[in-house]
């Protein structure tokens, strides 16, 4: 991913407001982050556990989300699978992410959602830059086109968003 300012990740975001793009908590100086190694970037707000941001290259722009997350219960008996990464985790390591829809759609409270690793490192576990608590089964796709199926799911569910469509289909 290319390397972005503070000012083009808070206006990049597509479904806030200014204010709220304004008051956002960035997860660290942009001069800190590792841009090399992702395919998209993924937060959590430090000061609001409760909300999530997401910046990805679409198209030929970059496009950001606020999401808001939901963490089941820790339970060690269960588990879930990342549907960015397919990373497999214990369950509380998954969190479901929504997405207010743009346009009518969103301002009628309508939302897309999606179960992705809780702390949104997805570019990392698909790169064994960082290891998931869990064994993980084996891949039969290669780094390359593990990192193809992560962007074109990140940018599905983007789209989703975008096109203000939250429909029957499921999650991306």
């Amino acid at each position: 991913m290319q390397t972005m300012t503070a000012a083009e990740i808070r206006n990049c975001l597509a479904n806030t407001s200014k204010g709220e793009a304004q008051r956002l908590t960035l997860p660290a100086s942009p001069e800190l982050v590792p841009w090399a190694d992702l395919d998209f970037l993924g937060w959590r707000d430090a000061k609001a556990p409760g909300r999530a941001y997401l910046v990805t290259p679409l198209d030929a722009t970059v496009v950001g989300l606020a999401l808001s997350a939901t963490v089941p219960p820790r339970s060690l008996m269960r588990s879930n699978m990342c549907q960015f990464c397919h990373t497999m985790h214990d369950a509380a390591s998954i969190a479901l992410f929504s997405a207010r829809l743009a346009g009518a759609a969103g301002r009628a409270g309508n939302t897309a959602g999606t179960y992705a690793c809780t702390d949104l490192a997805c570019s990392l576990y698909i790169r064994d830059l960082r290891k998931p608590f869990l064994p993980q089964p084996q891949e039969t796709l290669t780094a390359p086109e593990r990192v193809a199926r992560l962007r074109l799911k990140v940018a599905a569910f983007v789209t989703r968003v975008l096109d203000g469509s939250s429909g029957s289909r499921r999650a991306a």
